[in-house]
Protein backbone atom coordinates (compact mmCIF):
# COMPACT_ATOMS: atom_id res chain seq x y z
CA UNK A 1 0.00 0.00 0.00
CA UNK A 2 1.18 3.54 -0.63
CA UNK A 3 0.26 6.88 0.79
CA UNK A 4 -1.77 9.35 -1.20
CA UNK A 5 0.42 11.88 -3.10
CA UNK A 6 0.72 15.16 -1.24
CA UNK A 7 -0.70 17.27 -4.07
CA UNK A 8 -3.69 15.05 -4.81
CA UNK A 9 -7.18 15.97 -3.54
CA UNK A 10 -8.32 14.38 -0.30
CA UNK A 11 -10.81 11.65 -1.18
CA UNK A 12 -13.62 10.50 1.14
CA UNK A 13 -12.38 7.57 3.21
CA UNK A 14 -14.47 4.99 1.34
CA UNK A 15 -13.26 6.18 -2.06
CA UNK A 16 -9.70 6.35 -0.79
CA UNK A 17 -9.86 2.72 0.31
CA UNK A 18 -11.22 1.58 -3.04
CA UNK A 19 -8.56 3.52 -4.92
CA UNK A 20 -5.80 2.20 -2.67
CA UNK A 21 -6.88 -1.41 -3.21
CA UNK A 22 -6.90 -1.02 -6.98
CA UNK A 23 -3.51 0.68 -6.93
CA UNK A 24 -2.08 -2.23 -4.94
CA UNK A 25 -3.48 -4.71 -7.49
CA UNK A 26 -1.45 -3.03 -10.22
CA UNK A 27 1.75 -3.95 -8.36
CA UNK A 28 0.82 -7.56 -7.62
CA UNK A 29 1.49 -9.05 -11.08
CA UNK A 30 0.44 -12.71 -11.18
CA UNK A 31 -0.62 -12.81 -7.53
CA UNK A 32 -3.97 -11.28 -8.46
CA UNK A 33 -4.96 -14.68 -9.91
CA UNK A 34 -4.44 -16.55 -6.64
CA UNK A 35 -7.51 -17.96 -4.84
CA UNK A 36 -6.70 -15.83 -1.81
CA UNK A 37 -6.75 -12.63 -3.80
CA UNK A 38 -10.04 -13.63 -5.38
CA UNK A 39 -11.47 -13.72 -1.87
CA UNK A 40 -10.03 -10.25 -1.25
CA UNK A 41 -11.56 -8.98 -4.45
CA UNK A 42 -14.98 -10.45 -3.61
CA UNK A 43 -14.75 -8.86 -0.17
CA UNK A 44 -13.99 -5.46 -1.68
CA UNK A 45 -16.99 -5.76 -3.98
CA UNK A 46 -19.13 -6.58 -0.95
CA UNK A 47 -17.79 -3.56 0.91
CA UNK A 48 -18.42 -1.36 -2.12
CA UNK A 49 -22.01 -2.61 -2.22
CA UNK A 50 -22.71 -2.38 1.50
CA UNK A 51 -20.89 0.86 2.29
CA UNK A 52 -20.33 1.86 5.87
CA UNK A 53 -23.27 1.09 8.18
CA UNK A 54 -25.57 3.80 9.50
CA UNK A 55 -27.79 3.96 12.56
CA UNK A 56 -30.61 2.72 10.31
CA UNK A 57 -28.95 -0.72 10.45
CA UNK A 58 -30.35 -2.58 13.45
CA UNK A 59 -26.91 -3.87 14.46
CA UNK A 60 -25.56 -0.30 14.48
CA UNK A 61 -28.58 1.44 15.95
CA UNK A 62 -26.68 2.84 18.93
CA UNK A 63 -23.23 3.20 17.34
CA UNK A 64 -22.86 6.00 14.82
CA UNK A 65 -19.68 5.67 12.74
CA UNK A 66 -20.06 9.01 10.93
CA UNK A 67 -17.23 10.72 12.81
CA UNK A 68 -15.01 7.69 12.17
CA UNK A 69 -15.37 7.70 8.40
CA UNK A 70 -15.22 11.48 7.98
CA UNK A 71 -11.50 11.63 8.76
CA UNK A 72 -8.55 11.40 6.39
CA UNK A 73 -6.31 8.50 7.43
CA UNK A 74 -2.93 7.40 6.16
CA UNK A 75 -3.05 3.72 5.26
CA UNK A 76 -0.08 1.49 6.17
CA UNK A 77 1.83 4.53 7.41
CA UNK A 78 5.51 3.70 8.13
CA UNK A 79 6.61 4.32 11.70
CA UNK A 80 9.91 5.13 13.41
CA UNK A 81 8.79 3.79 16.79
CA UNK A 82 11.69 2.30 18.72
CA UNK A 83 11.94 0.01 21.72
CA UNK A 84 12.58 3.07 23.89
CA UNK A 85 9.28 4.60 22.76
CA UNK A 86 7.50 1.52 24.07
CA UNK A 87 9.11 1.50 27.51
CA UNK A 88 6.13 3.20 29.12
CA UNK A 89 3.80 0.49 27.77
CA UNK A 90 5.62 -2.46 29.30
CA UNK A 91 3.81 -4.78 31.72
CA UNK A 92 5.99 -5.71 34.72
CA UNK A 93 7.07 -9.34 35.05
CA UNK A 94 5.35 -10.38 31.81
CA UNK A 95 7.06 -13.26 30.04
CA UNK A 96 6.10 -15.13 26.93
CA UNK A 97 5.97 -14.66 23.19
CA UNK A 98 5.49 -10.93 22.67
CA UNK A 99 4.73 -9.77 19.13
CA UNK A 100 4.60 -6.11 18.14
CA UNK A 101 2.59 -4.73 15.26
CA UNK A 102 2.97 -1.03 14.50
CA UNK A 103 0.29 0.51 12.28
CA UNK A 104 -0.77 -3.02 11.41
CA UNK A 105 2.69 -4.21 10.32
CA UNK A 106 4.74 -6.83 12.13
CA UNK A 107 7.94 -5.54 13.71
CA UNK A 108 10.42 -8.38 14.20
CA UNK A 109 12.97 -5.99 15.75
CA UNK A 110 10.61 -5.27 18.66
CA UNK A 111 9.25 -8.79 19.08
CA UNK A 112 10.46 -11.92 20.79
CA UNK A 113 9.38 -15.53 20.26
CA UNK A 114 10.49 -17.91 23.01
CA UNK A 115 8.39 -21.02 22.40
CA UNK A 116 10.03 -23.75 20.31
CA UNK A 117 8.79 -24.34 16.78
CA UNK A 118 7.88 -27.91 17.75
CA UNK A 119 5.37 -26.49 20.23
CA UNK A 120 3.79 -23.73 18.14
CA UNK A 121 4.17 -22.04 14.77
CA UNK A 122 4.10 -18.25 15.01
CA UNK A 123 4.70 -16.03 12.01
CA UNK A 124 3.47 -12.80 10.42
CA UNK A 125 0.30 -13.32 8.43
CA UNK A 126 2.10 -11.86 5.41
CA UNK A 127 4.62 -14.73 5.48
CA UNK A 128 1.98 -17.35 6.20
CA UNK A 129 0.23 -16.43 2.95
CA UNK A 130 3.03 -18.23 1.11
CA UNK A 131 4.69 -20.49 3.72
CA UNK A 132 1.41 -21.81 5.17
CA UNK A 133 -0.81 -21.26 2.14
CA UNK A 134 -2.70 -24.54 2.61
CA UNK A 135 -3.67 -23.79 6.22
CA UNK A 136 -4.50 -20.18 5.45
CA UNK A 137 -6.58 -21.22 2.47
CA UNK A 138 -8.48 -23.77 4.57
CA UNK A 139 -9.65 -21.22 7.13
CA UNK A 140 -9.17 -17.67 5.86
CA UNK A 141 -12.58 -16.00 5.62
CA UNK A 142 -14.31 -19.35 6.25
CA UNK A 143 -15.19 -18.35 9.81
CA UNK A 144 -15.55 -14.56 9.59
CA UNK A 145 -18.24 -14.14 6.94
CA UNK A 146 -18.06 -10.77 5.19
CA UNK A 147 -21.29 -10.99 3.21
CA UNK A 148 -23.32 -8.78 5.55
CA UNK A 149 -20.61 -7.00 7.53
CA UNK A 150 -18.93 -4.03 5.87
CA UNK A 151 -16.03 -3.82 8.30
CA UNK A 152 -15.23 -7.53 8.05
CA UNK A 153 -15.42 -7.23 4.26
CA UNK A 154 -13.08 -4.25 4.37
CA UNK A 155 -10.58 -6.08 6.55
CA UNK A 156 -10.72 -9.17 4.34
CA UNK A 157 -9.99 -7.07 1.27
CA UNK A 158 -6.93 -5.55 2.97
CA UNK A 159 -5.75 -8.70 4.79
CA UNK A 160 -2.00 -8.41 4.25
CA UNK A 161 -0.48 -8.57 7.72
CA UNK A 162 -1.21 -9.67 11.27
CA UNK A 163 -0.31 -12.97 12.91
CA UNK A 164 -0.63 -16.67 12.05
CA UNK A 165 -0.57 -19.08 14.99
CA UNK A 166 -0.89 -22.85 14.70
CA UNK A 167 -0.58 -25.28 17.61
CA UNK A 168 -0.03 -28.87 16.44
CA UNK A 169 -2.20 -31.71 17.73
CA UNK A 170 -1.46 -32.69 21.31
CA UNK A 171 0.82 -29.72 22.06
CA UNK A 172 0.52 -27.33 25.00
CA UNK A 173 2.08 -23.90 24.54
CA UNK A 174 3.65 -23.20 27.91
CA UNK A 175 4.17 -19.47 27.38
CA UNK A 176 1.35 -17.09 26.42
CA UNK A 177 1.31 -15.41 23.03
CA UNK A 178 0.83 -11.66 23.45
CA UNK A 179 0.03 -9.58 20.36
CA UNK A 180 0.59 -5.88 20.97
CA UNK A 181 -0.99 -3.68 18.32
CA UNK A 182 0.49 -0.18 18.50
CA UNK A 183 -0.79 2.71 16.43
CA UNK A 184 1.68 5.52 15.87
CA UNK A 185 -0.51 8.61 15.55
CA UNK A 186 2.12 11.12 16.63
CA UNK A 187 2.27 12.93 13.27
CA UNK A 188 -0.66 11.69 11.14
CA UNK A 189 -4.08 10.13 11.42
CA UNK A 190 -3.50 6.44 10.76
CA UNK A 191 -5.60 3.44 9.71
CA UNK A 192 -4.57 -0.19 10.23
CA UNK A 193 -6.36 -3.47 9.44
CA UNK A 194 -4.61 -6.45 11.05
CA UNK A 195 -5.79 -9.96 10.24
CA UNK A 196 -5.11 -12.85 12.61
CA UNK A 197 -5.62 -16.60 12.23
CA UNK A 198 -5.26 -18.89 15.25
CA UNK A 199 -5.51 -22.67 14.83
CA UNK A 200 -5.47 -24.93 17.89
CA UNK A 201 -5.12 -28.57 16.82
CA UNK A 202 -6.71 -31.60 18.48
CA UNK A 203 -6.04 -31.75 22.22
CA UNK A 204 -3.88 -28.60 21.96
CA UNK A 205 -3.76 -25.79 24.50
CA UNK A 206 -2.78 -22.13 24.11
CA UNK A 207 -3.21 -18.73 25.76
CA UNK A 208 -3.50 -15.70 23.45
CA UNK A 209 -3.72 -11.99 24.23
CA UNK A 210 -4.60 -9.07 21.94
CA UNK A 211 -3.65 -5.65 23.35
CA UNK A 212 -4.27 -2.29 21.68
CA UNK A 213 -2.58 1.05 22.39
CA UNK A 214 -2.12 4.31 20.48
CA UNK A 215 0.75 6.77 20.80
CA UNK A 216 0.10 10.38 19.80
CA UNK A 217 -2.82 12.78 19.67
CA UNK A 218 -3.92 12.33 16.05
CA UNK A 219 -6.90 10.17 15.13
CA UNK A 220 -6.46 6.42 14.61
CA UNK A 221 -8.67 3.73 13.12
CA UNK A 222 -8.07 0.04 13.73
CA UNK A 223 -10.24 -2.54 11.99
CA UNK A 224 -9.13 -5.96 13.23
CA UNK A 225 -10.43 -9.45 12.46
CA UNK A 226 -9.30 -12.58 14.32
CA UNK A 227 -10.42 -16.07 13.30
CA UNK A 228 -9.97 -18.81 15.92
CA UNK A 229 -10.22 -22.54 15.15
CA UNK A 230 -10.62 -24.73 18.25
CA UNK A 231 -10.31 -28.38 17.20
CA UNK A 232 -11.61 -31.42 19.06
CA UNK A 233 -10.52 -31.55 22.74
CA UNK A 234 -8.55 -28.29 22.36
CA UNK A 235 -8.47 -25.51 24.95
CA UNK A 236 -7.99 -21.85 24.07
CA UNK A 237 -7.78 -18.89 26.45
CA UNK A 238 -8.26 -15.58 24.65
CA UNK A 239 -7.92 -12.13 26.20
CA UNK A 240 -8.48 -8.77 24.60
CA UNK A 241 -7.30 -5.58 26.31
CA UNK A 242 -7.96 -2.05 25.06
CA UNK A 243 -6.46 1.02 26.70
CA UNK A 244 -6.50 3.59 23.94
CA UNK A 245 -6.83 7.34 23.40
CA UNK A 246 -9.94 9.46 23.06
CA UNK A 247 -9.03 10.01 19.40
CA UNK A 248 -8.98 6.30 18.60
CA UNK A 249 -11.62 4.32 16.73
CA UNK A 250 -11.60 0.55 17.03
CA UNK A 251 -13.71 -2.04 15.24
CA UNK A 252 -12.78 -5.58 16.22
CA UNK A 253 -14.32 -8.90 15.21
CA UNK A 254 -13.32 -12.21 16.76
CA UNK A 255 -14.90 -15.24 15.12
CA UNK A 256 -14.54 -18.61 16.85
CA UNK A 257 -15.50 -22.14 15.77
CA UNK A 258 -15.37 -24.98 18.29
CA UNK A 259 -15.37 -28.73 17.70
CA UNK A 260 -16.32 -31.62 20.03
CA UNK A 261 -15.21 -31.43 23.69
CA UNK A 262 -13.38 -28.14 23.19
CA UNK A 263 -13.10 -25.17 25.53
CA UNK A 264 -12.95 -21.49 24.61
CA UNK A 265 -12.41 -19.09 27.49
CA UNK A 266 -12.34 -15.33 26.88
CA UNK A 267 -12.21 -12.00 28.68
CA UNK A 268 -12.48 -8.59 27.02
CA UNK A 269 -11.41 -5.55 29.04
CA UNK A 270 -11.97 -2.08 27.57
CA UNK A 271 -10.50 0.66 29.72
CA UNK A 272 -10.30 3.57 27.28
CA UNK A 273 -11.05 4.45 23.67
CA UNK A 274 -12.94 7.15 21.84
CA UNK A 275 -15.13 4.70 19.88
CA UNK A 276 -14.90 0.94 20.43
CA UNK A 277 -16.94 -1.82 18.86
CA UNK A 278 -16.13 -5.39 19.88
CA UNK A 279 -17.82 -8.26 18.05
CA UNK A 280 -17.30 -11.68 19.64
CA UNK A 281 -19.01 -14.50 17.76
CA UNK A 282 -18.72 -18.14 18.79
CA UNK A 283 -20.11 -21.18 16.98
CA UNK A 284 -20.24 -24.30 19.18
CA UNK A 285 -20.08 -26.69 16.26
CA UNK A 286 -19.60 -29.87 18.26
CA UNK A 287 -20.96 -31.81 21.21
CA UNK A 288 -19.84 -31.17 24.79
CA UNK A 289 -18.29 -27.79 23.96
CA UNK A 290 -17.81 -25.09 26.57
CA UNK A 291 -17.61 -21.36 25.94
CA UNK A 292 -16.98 -18.79 28.68
CA UNK A 293 -17.18 -15.08 27.88
CA UNK A 294 -16.39 -12.26 30.29
CA UNK A 295 -16.31 -8.54 29.64
CA UNK A 296 -15.54 -5.32 31.51
CA UNK A 297 -15.84 -1.79 30.14
CA UNK A 298 -15.28 1.51 31.98
CA UNK A 299 -15.97 4.46 29.67
CA UNK A 300 -15.86 8.06 30.84
CA UNK A 301 -15.81 11.49 29.21
CA UNK A 302 -17.50 11.08 25.82
CA UNK A 303 -16.18 7.58 25.20
CA UNK A 304 -18.41 5.07 23.42
CA UNK A 305 -18.01 1.32 23.98
CA UNK A 306 -20.17 -1.24 22.18
CA UNK A 307 -19.96 -4.99 22.85
CA UNK A 308 -21.84 -7.31 20.49
CA UNK A 309 -21.76 -11.03 21.22
CA UNK A 310 -23.25 -14.06 19.48
CA UNK A 311 -23.21 -17.61 20.83
CA UNK A 312 -24.45 -20.08 18.22
CA UNK A 313 -25.23 -23.52 19.67
CA UNK A 314 -25.17 -25.71 16.58
CA UNK A 315 -24.84 -29.16 18.17
CA UNK A 316 -26.31 -30.83 21.28
CA UNK A 317 -24.92 -31.12 24.81
CA UNK A 318 -22.99 -27.84 24.87
CA UNK A 319 -22.61 -25.13 27.51
CA UNK A 320 -22.02 -21.39 27.38
CA UNK A 321 -21.77 -18.79 30.09
CA UNK A 322 -21.50 -15.04 29.58
CA UNK A 323 -20.98 -12.19 32.06
CA UNK A 324 -20.37 -8.59 30.99
CA UNK A 325 -20.09 -5.64 33.38
CA UNK A 326 -19.91 -1.92 32.75
CA UNK A 327 -19.19 1.21 34.78
CA UNK A 328 -20.17 4.43 33.00
CA UNK A 329 -19.19 7.93 34.08
CA UNK A 330 -19.70 11.51 32.85
CA UNK A 331 -21.15 11.57 29.29
CA UNK A 332 -20.06 8.09 28.27
CA UNK A 333 -22.26 5.71 26.31
CA UNK A 334 -22.28 1.95 26.39
CA UNK A 335 -23.95 -0.74 24.31
CA UNK A 336 -24.39 -4.43 25.00
CA UNK A 337 -26.12 -6.62 22.45
CA UNK A 338 -25.87 -10.29 23.33
CA UNK A 339 -27.55 -13.04 21.35
CA UNK A 340 -27.86 -16.74 22.12
CA UNK A 341 -28.97 -18.87 19.18
CA UNK A 342 -29.94 -22.50 19.76
CA UNK A 343 -30.43 -24.53 16.60
CA UNK A 344 -33.06 -27.30 16.27
CA UNK A 345 -30.52 -30.12 16.71
CA UNK A 346 -28.85 -28.52 19.74
CA UNK A 347 -30.78 -30.42 22.41
CA UNK A 348 -29.46 -30.48 26.01
CA UNK A 349 -27.99 -26.99 25.58
CA UNK A 350 -27.23 -24.94 28.68
CA UNK A 351 -26.71 -21.26 27.93
CA UNK A 352 -26.57 -18.33 30.33
CA UNK A 353 -26.07 -14.64 29.75
CA UNK A 354 -25.87 -11.71 32.16
CA UNK A 355 -25.04 -8.03 31.68
CA UNK A 356 -24.79 -5.71 34.70
CA UNK A 357 -24.08 -2.00 34.59
CA UNK A 358 -23.52 0.85 37.02
CA UNK A 359 -24.26 4.34 35.71
CA UNK A 360 -22.63 7.04 37.84
CA UNK A 361 -23.81 10.15 35.98
CA UNK A 362 -27.21 11.35 34.75
CA UNK A 363 -25.51 12.19 31.45
CA UNK A 364 -24.20 8.66 30.87
CA UNK A 365 -26.25 6.22 28.77
CA UNK A 366 -26.34 2.43 28.62
CA UNK A 367 -28.24 0.56 25.90
CA UNK A 368 -28.76 -3.16 26.37
CA UNK A 369 -30.39 -5.77 24.17
CA UNK A 370 -30.19 -9.38 25.37
CA UNK A 371 -31.65 -11.88 22.90
CA UNK A 372 -32.59 -15.55 22.90
CA UNK A 373 -33.56 -17.52 19.81
CA UNK A 374 -34.33 -21.11 20.74
CA UNK A 375 -35.40 -23.75 18.21
CA UNK A 376 -34.84 -26.83 20.42
CA UNK A 377 -37.19 -27.98 23.18
CA UNK A 378 -34.87 -29.64 25.71
CA UNK A 379 -32.64 -26.75 26.82
CA UNK A 380 -31.84 -24.54 29.80
CA UNK A 381 -31.28 -20.94 28.76
CA UNK A 382 -31.51 -17.62 30.54
CA UNK A 383 -30.54 -14.04 30.01
CA UNK A 384 -30.81 -10.85 31.99
CA UNK A 385 -29.55 -7.32 32.21
CA UNK A 386 -29.54 -4.68 34.94
CA UNK A 387 -28.58 -1.02 34.88
CA UNK A 388 -28.60 1.15 37.96
CA UNK A 389 -26.67 3.23 40.49
CA UNK A 390 -24.29 2.14 43.21
CA UNK A 391 -25.84 0.25 46.09
CA UNK A 392 -27.03 2.98 48.47
CA UNK A 393 -27.18 0.65 51.46
CA UNK A 394 -23.62 -0.54 50.98
CA UNK A 395 -22.46 3.04 50.48
CA UNK A 396 -24.26 4.15 53.67
CA UNK A 397 -22.75 1.26 55.64
CA UNK A 398 -19.21 2.09 54.52
CA UNK A 399 -19.63 5.79 55.28
CA UNK A 400 -21.04 4.93 58.72
CA UNK A 401 -17.75 3.14 59.37
CA UNK A 402 -15.78 6.31 58.69
CA UNK A 403 -14.86 5.73 55.05
CA UNK A 404 -15.07 8.98 53.03
CA UNK A 405 -17.74 9.03 50.32
CA UNK A 406 -15.38 9.12 47.32
CA UNK A 407 -13.23 6.32 48.70
CA UNK A 408 -16.31 4.24 49.48
CA UNK A 409 -17.61 4.72 45.93
CA UNK A 410 -14.25 3.67 44.49
CA UNK A 411 -14.16 0.54 46.65
CA UNK A 412 -17.67 -0.45 45.60
CA UNK A 413 -16.90 0.09 41.91
CA UNK A 414 -13.70 -1.91 42.17
CA UNK A 415 -15.52 -4.76 43.89
CA UNK A 416 -18.12 -4.65 41.11
CA UNK A 417 -15.40 -4.91 38.45
CA UNK A 418 -13.42 -7.58 40.27
CA UNK A 419 -15.78 -10.38 39.18
CA UNK A 420 -14.40 -10.00 35.66
CA UNK A 421 -10.83 -9.05 36.57
CA UNK A 422 -10.44 -12.30 38.50
CA UNK A 423 -11.22 -14.26 35.34
CA UNK A 424 -7.90 -13.24 33.78
CA UNK A 425 -5.61 -16.20 34.42
CA UNK A 426 -2.31 -14.63 33.30
CA UNK A 427 -1.16 -13.13 36.60
CA UNK A 428 1.09 -10.24 35.37
CA UNK A 429 -1.66 -8.99 33.02
CA UNK A 430 -4.33 -9.31 35.70
CA UNK A 431 -2.21 -7.46 38.26
CA UNK A 432 -1.35 -4.72 35.78
CA UNK A 433 -4.99 -4.23 34.82
CA UNK A 434 -6.07 -4.18 38.44
CA UNK A 435 -3.79 -1.21 38.98
CA UNK A 436 -5.03 0.61 35.87
CA UNK A 437 -8.66 -0.02 36.81
CA UNK A 438 -8.12 1.17 40.39
CA UNK A 439 -6.41 4.33 39.11
CA UNK A 440 -9.20 5.09 36.65
CA UNK A 441 -11.99 4.49 39.15
CA UNK A 442 -10.27 6.79 41.67
CA UNK A 443 -10.27 9.74 39.24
Amino acid sequence: MTNQPQNSPVLPFRDRLLADFRASEERMNGETKSPLHQVRRAALQTFETLGFPTIKHEEWKYSNVTSLINKAYEIDQPSTISAEDLDSLQIPNLSGNILYFVNGQYRADLSRIVSPASEVQIMPFREALTEQSEAVGAYFSRLADFQDNAFTALNTAFAFDGVFIRVPDGKTVAEPIIMRFITDARTNSVAAQPRNLIIAGRNAEVKVVEAYRTLGDEASFTNAVTEVVVARDARVEYYKVQNDTNQSYHIGTTQVRQSDNSLFYSATVTLNGGFVRNNLNIVLDGEHCEAHMYGLYIPNGKQHIDNHTLVDHAKPNSYSNELYKGILEERATGVFNGKIYVRPDAQKTNAYQSCKNVVLSPDATMNTKPQLEIYADDVKCSHGTTTGKLNDEALFYMRSRGIPKEQAQTLLMYAFAEDVMNKIKIAPIREYLEGVVAEKLAM
